[in-house]
C-alpha cells in the first residue's frame, strides 16, 4: 500500500495534468515540445562547437577528448555546410559507384579534371568533401536543480558513428543511420562544468552499399555531422521509456503499450492518467480521460492499456487525416520519494492492409500513386530537418495527384512523419540498404538492428504504412534472409505492411509484391520496350502479371524518362552542392552552337517526357486488381551519371512545361480512362473506344454522369456524347461506356483532342488522336526530283536550278545513332549507352514545310512511325546558323547537332534532305504519307527557299561511301 500522504500529492498531480476538459489540456499540452514530458528540462546544445578533423584516424590513439582542438564549428550541421574539408580532385575518394569513367580519361574533360577547376559530370559536385572521423567538443556547465536526476545527450540524426566521452570518461557509440543517438550520461553528468566530446565518423562501417542512398554522394553526399535537436534532456529517474500506440480500428480503441523505467533500484506504485484529443481536422472529438494504476519491477514494466476512443472516433486516410494527441502523465513513489514524468504522442486511426491483390485503407480500396525520395536536399547534402519544409514537399506531390512516397535504401527523419501525417500522405521505409545479404556477415545483424530501431522510433505514424530492407538486395541466400525478416517484423509489429525489398525478390512470406516487371520499360529493353518497339494505343495493362499473385503488386520504379538539363537551375545551387555538371553541359552546348536552344531543348523534351509518363500512370491505373506504382521519379535524381527523370527539378519546383492540374488529369484519386487500339486514324476509318475509370475516392460516385467529347484544336466539335448515370464503386478496370464515331467527314489532316470526363467534378481526362485522308498520294512536279543518292543525275539537277529531295535509303546514311521515339531512360552514362540516345524532336509547327502535317514543336505520338523508321543525321560539320527543320534532341552529354530534315542551296538548286522513311509501305502508314505529301507541296511553293549553301561534300559525308 502507498503512504496516504504520498497518494494525494499523487493525486493532486493527476489533476494538474487532467484539467477541466480533455481537449484544453491537449492544447495546453502541445505548446510543450512533443515527446517530452511536462517535467522534463531540456538544454539545447545547438551552436558553437570546437572542432577538429581526424584525417589519419589517430585521435583515439592520442585520446583528443583531453585535447582543446582550435577550429569553430556549428551545430547542427555538417562539416562541409561549415567549410571543412578537401577541394575536390581527380583523386577525391567517393562513396558510390561511376558506371560512366570517361571523366578521368577523356580529353573532352581535361580542363574539369584541372586543380581549381574541377567539374564533374557524374553528380553534383561539392563544395568540399571529407570521409573520417571528426571531433567535435563543447564545454557545458548542469544547473544544479538537475542534481540526481538521469541526464540524456540526444543528437537526432548522426552521420554516421558517434561515440561520445564527457571529460576523462568513455561512453560508449552508436552507429544508427535511421534514429536519434541516444546516450545515458547520468553517472558522468553531474552538476557543475564538464567537456563533452562527440566524435563522428562518416568512413563505411557496415556493407550498406556505396550507392544506398543512406550514404551514397550520388544525392545526399557522405556528410559528417549532427542535425536536427542536439540537446541534453533531464528526466526524474522514474520516467516513461516509451510509449507505443496500436490502433483497433474495428473496436474503436487504441491499444497502448507504455514502458516504464526505474533507475531508482527500488520497486515503485505510481498512476498513469492518459487523456487525448484529435487535432488536424475540424471535427473536435475529446477521448474521456483514463487512469491506470502501475508497479514497477525490475529496470523496465510495460502497461498495456485498452484506451476506448468511443462512437466519436476519427479515423486517418488521404482525404480526412484526422490525428490525435495523446498525453501520457506519469507519477510514481518508490519509498517516499515521488517521481513524475510526461511524454506526448501523436497517432492515427487507421488499418492499412490488404484485400486480394489491392490496398485497404480502413476496408476501403485504395492505389498508391507514389514517387520516390532519394535523400535529394541540394542546399545541405543532407535531409530536411523541419517539417515546414517536408510539408512544402507532400503539398507539391499531392498538388500533382500522389498520395505515396517510397524512401529508397533510407529512413527520412520524425519531421518527415509528422508533416505526412497531416498531409495524408503513406510511407514505404526502407532499411538504409542496397546490398548483398544473408551470408552471415555484419550488415545482416545491422539490418535487424535498423529495423528495430525504425519500427520504435517512427511507430506510431499513420503515415508510416509499408516497410521493406531497402533496394535490389543481392546474395545467394536472400530469399531465406529476407522471407525470416519479414516474418519477424509481421510477428513484432502489426500496424504495417512488409515486404522483402523494392524491385526483389517476390517470395511468399511478402505481404505485397515489389516488382519492376509491370511497366512500359524495362532495364536493358533498348528500342525493344513497348514504346518504341509496338504501335502507341492505350490498351496495355498488368493483369496477366497480378494474377500469378495473391497478395498486391506494386510497380516498381515506372518511368526513368529524362528531359534536357534546365541550365536556368544552376544558380539555385547555393549550398554545399554546385551544378558544375550543368556546367559542362552549358559548356558543350556552347561549343557546339546550339547554346541559345537549350530552352527549346528542355521545353520540347519535357512535353515528351510528360506525355511518357502519362501512358506508364494509365497502364498502371488501367490494371485490374493492381496495388499502385512508384515513380522515379516526379523531382530529378542528380546522381548516377545525372538522371534528370523529374517533371521537377531537384528542389521540387516546376520546370514549366506541364502544371499540376495537367499531371493531375492522368494521376488522381479519380482518373477516366479511355482504351483505344492506336492513334492514328484515317478517314475511311470508325474511331472506337471504351471509356473506363478508376476510382479510390473516399467513397462510390453516385448518380455519376460521365461526358465524352471530340474536337479539333480549334476547340470545334466534331462529336459528344453522355453515359447515362450509375454509381462508380471503389476500384480500377470500371467500364463506363464506349465511342464510335465514323471519321469520313473530318477535315482532315487534324489532330484532335478526346475528353472524358465527370459531370460536376474536377475529374476530367483528354487524349490526342490524328486523322488523316485515306487517299493522298501526292504528284511529284515536273520540276522536283526524289532521289535516294547523290549522283551525278542529282548533282546536275542541282546545277540546273532545279529542286532535289534526297531521301536516302536508311542503311546508307552513316550515323549509328539508335532511332528510337521515347527520351533517354535513366541516362546513358549509368545504363552504359543503353539506347534511346535523344530527347524527341524540335521543330517549327508553322514551318511551311509542316504546313500539312499536324505537329506541336514537341514529339507527339504520331512521331512514332517517323521516328522509329528514320536515321538521326548529324550535322556538326555544317555551318552554326543551319538548323534542323526538323531536329533531334541529342543526349545532354554530347550534344550533336541532329536532324531527321534539313534544306539547302547547292549552286542554283535547292535541296531538301530527309532521313524518314517515307517510301516503304505505305499504304498502311499514313502519317508517312501525310509527311511525304507536306514536304512536296512545301517543294513545289514559293516559300522553298534554303538560305544555307553548304559544301556538298558535307552532304555527301553524311551518306556511307
Amino acid at each position: 500500500m502507498m503512504d496516504k500522504t504520498v497518494r494525494v500529492l499523487m493525486i493532486m498531480a493527476a489533476a494538474i495534468v487532467i484539467c477541466a476538459g480533455c481537449q484544453e489540456t491537449v492544447d495546453s499540452q502541445a505548446k510543450l515540445t512533443e515527446g517530452r514530458g511536462r517535467q522534463r528540462k531540456i538544454m539545447s546544445l545547438a551552436g558553437q562547437w570546437l572542432f577538429r578533423l581526424d584525417p589519419q584516424n589517430i585521435g583515439e590513439q592520442e585520446k583528443w577528448h583531453k585535447s582543446i582542438p582550435n577550429d569553430r564549428i556549428k551545430l547542427p550541421g555538417s562539416v562541409p555546410e561549415n567549410g571543412y574539408g578537401d577541394d575536390i580532385s581527380v583523386d577525391t575518394k567517393w562513396t558510390g559507384s561511376i558506371i560512366d569513367r570517361s571523366w578521368f580519361t577523356d580529353a573532352k574533360y581535361e580542363k574539369y579534371r584541372q586543380p581549381g577547376s574541377v567539374k564533374i559530370p557524374f553528380w553534383l559536385t561539392p563544395v568540399k568533401h571529407y570521409v573520417g572521423p571528426a571531433w567535435y567538443q563543447k564545454r557545458l556547465d548542469i544547473p544544479e536543480d538537475w542534481t540526481g536526476r538521469r541526464i540524456i545527450l540526444f543528437l537526432e540524426r548522426c552521420h554516421w558513428e558517434t561515440k561520445v566521452w564527457v571529460d576523462d570518461i568513455a561512453v560508449g557509440a552508436r552507429d544508427s543511420l535511421c534514429t536519434p543517438h541516444v546516450y545515458d550520461l547520468s553517472d558522468v553528468m553531474t552538476p557543475g562544468g564538464h567537456l563533452l566530446t562527440i566524435r563522428v565518423d562518416n568512413s563505411i562501417k557496415y556493407n550498406v552499399g556505396v550507392n544506398a542512398h543512406s550514404i551514397s554522394d550520388h544525392t545526399q553526399t557522405n556528410w559528417n555531422g549532427i542535425i536536427g535537436r542536439v540537446e541534453l534532456q533531464a528526466t526524474d529517474k522514474i520516467w516513461l521509456s516509451d510509449v507505443q500506440v496500436y490502433p483497433d480500428v474495428k473496436n474503436k480503441l487504441a491499444k497502448l503499450h507504455i514502458t516504464i523505467s526505474n533507475s531508482t533500484g527500488r520497486d515503485a506504485d505510481g498512476t498513469l492518467n492518459l487523456n487525448a484529443g484529435s487535432y488536424n481536422t475540424n471535427r473536435t472529438h475529446k477521448v474521456a480521460a483514463k487512469s491506470v494504476e502501475f508497479t514497477t519491477a525490475g529496470h523496465q514494466t510495460t502497461v498495456i492499456v485498452d484506451y476506448h476512443l468511443g462512437e466519436n472516433m476519427l479515423l486517418w486516410d488521404e482525404f480526412s487525416p484526422a490525428m490525435y494527441k495523446l498525453a501520457v502523465s506519469l507519477t510514481a513513489t518508490a519509498g517516499k520519494a515521488v517521481f513524475s514524468d510526461q511524454q506526448i504522442v501523436t497517432f492515427g486511426m487507421r488499418r492499412f492492409s490488404t484485400r486480394g491483390t489491392q490496398f485497404t485503407m480502413n476496408d476501403r480500396l485504395t492505389f498508391l500513386r507514389g514517387t520516390l525520395e532519394c535523400c535529394i536536399f541540394p542546399l545541405t547534402g543532407y535531409p530536411d530537418m523541419s517539417v515546414d519544409g517536408w510539408l512544402r514537399i507532400f503539398r507539391t506531390a499531392k498538388a500533382h495527384g500522389l498520395n505515396h512516397m517510397r524512401f529508397h535504401s533510407w529512413c527520412p527523419p520524425e519531421a518527415a512523419f509528422e508533416a505526412a501525417d497531416r498531409m495524408g500522405f503513406t510511407f514505404q521505409v526502407e532499411c538504409p540498404a542496397w546490398t548483398a545479404v544473408g551470408d552471415g556477415k555484419a550488415i545482416d545483424k545491422f539490418i535487424y538492428d535498423e529495423g528495430d530501431r525504425i519500427l520504435k522510433a517512427y511507430g506510431n505514424h499513420p503515415s508510416f504504412c509499408m516497410l521493406a530492407y531497402g533496394n535490389e538486395p543481392g546474395g545467394k541466400n536472400q530469399k531465406r534472409f529476407l522471407g525470416d525478416m519479414v516474418n519477424y517484423w509481421k510477428e513484432k509489429d502489426p500496424r504495417r505492411l512488409y515486404t522483402s525489398a523494392a524491385g526483389w525478390p517476390i517470395i511468399p512470406e511478402n505481404q505485397y509484391q515489389s516488382d519492376y516487371n509491370p511497366r512500359g520499360h524495362l532495364w536493358g529493353a533498348g528500342l525493344k520496350s513497348r514504346f518504341n518497339a509496338e504501335q502507341p494505343e492505350t490498351l496495355t495493362d498488368y493483369r496477366s502479371f497480378v494474377e500469378k499473385y495473391d497478395v498486391p503488386v506494386v510497380s516498381h520504379e515506372i518511368g526513368q524518362w529524362c528531359v534536357y538539363p534546365n541550365l536556368k537551375e544552376i544558380k539555385k545551387y547555393t549550398g554545399v552542392l554546385r551544378a558544375l555538371n550543368f556546367e559542362i553541359v552549358r559548356d558543350s552546348l556552347a561549343e557546339h552552337h546550339m547554346l541559345d536552344q537549350a530552352e527549346d531543348f528542355l521545353m520540347a523534351s519535357g512535353k515528351l517526357q510528360a506525355m511518357l509518363y502519362k501512358q506508364e500512370i494509365e497502364s498502371a491505373l488501367r490494371t485490374p486488381g493492381f496495388g499502385g506504382f512508384q515513380l522515379l521519379d516526379i523531382h530529378d535524381f542528380p546522381g548516377q551519371g545525372t538522371a534528370l527523370v523529374g517533371i521537377l527539378d531537384a528542389f521540387w519546383d516546376s520546370k514549366g512545361y506541364i502544371e499540376p492540374q495537367e499531371h493531375r488529369r492522368y494521376c488522381s484519386e479519380t482518373v477516366p480512362l479511355l482504351r483505344m487500339e492506336k492513334r492514328t486514324w484515317t478517314t475511311a476509318e470508325t474511331f472506337r473506344a471504351d471509356i473506363e475509370i478508376a476510382h479510390f475516392g473516399p467513397a462510390p460516385l453516385r448518380d455519376a454522369v460521365a461526358a465524352w467529347s471530340i474536337k479539333d484544336t480549334n476547340g470545334r466539335k466534331i462529336a459528344s456524347g453522355e453515359i447515362p448515370s450509375l454509381t462508380v464503386p471503389l476500384g480500377n478496370g470500371i467500364r463506363l461506356g464506349n465511342i464510335e464515331v465514323p471519321l469520313a467527314n473530318v477535315a482532315s489532316p487534324a489532330k484532335l483532342i478526346v475528353t472524358v470526363s465527370l459531370k460536376d467534378t474536377p475529374f476530367t481526362n483528354h487524349w490526342d488522336i490524328w486523322v488523316y485522308p485515306v487517299n493522298l498520294y501526292a504528284e511529284v512536279p515536273e520540276n522536283l526530283l526524289i532521289a535516294e543518292r547523290l549522283d551525278e543525275q542529282v548533282s546536275a539537277a542541282l546545277e540546273a536550278g532545279k529542286k532535289v529531295l534526297l531521301m536516302p535509303p536508311l542503311d546508307s546514311i552513316d550515323s549509328n545513332i539508335p532511332a528510337g521515339f521515347t527520351s533517354i531512360f535513366w541516362n546513358t552514362a549509368w545504363t552504359r549507352n543503353q539506347p534511346p540516345h535523344t530527347l524527341g524532336i524540335l521543330c517549327n509547327p508553322k514551318h511551311p514545310a509542316l504546313a500539312e502535317f499536324p505537329t506541336e514543336f514537341h514529339s507527339n505520338w504520331q512521331w512514332w512511325d517517323l521516328v522509329t523508321k528514320s536515321r538521326f543525321m548529324v550535322l556538326d560539320k555544317f555551318a552554326p546558323r543551319l538548323r534542323p527543320i526538323v531536329q533531334v534532341i541529342d543526349d545532354w552529354n554530347t550534344n550533336r547537332k541532329l536532324g531527321l530534315l534539313f534544306e539547302a542551296r547547292i549552286g542554283r538548286g535547292k535541296l531538301l534532305v530527309c532521313s524518314i522513311d517515307l517510301r516503304s509501305n505505305l499504304d498502311a502508314r499514313p502519317v508517312a504519307r501525310q509527311m511525304l505529301y507536306s514536304l512536296l507541296r512545301y517543294m513545289e511553293s514559293e516559300n522553298f527557299n534554303p538560305e544555307e549553301a553548304p559544301d556538298i561534300k558535307l552532304i555527301r559525308n553524311l551518306l556511307k561511301q
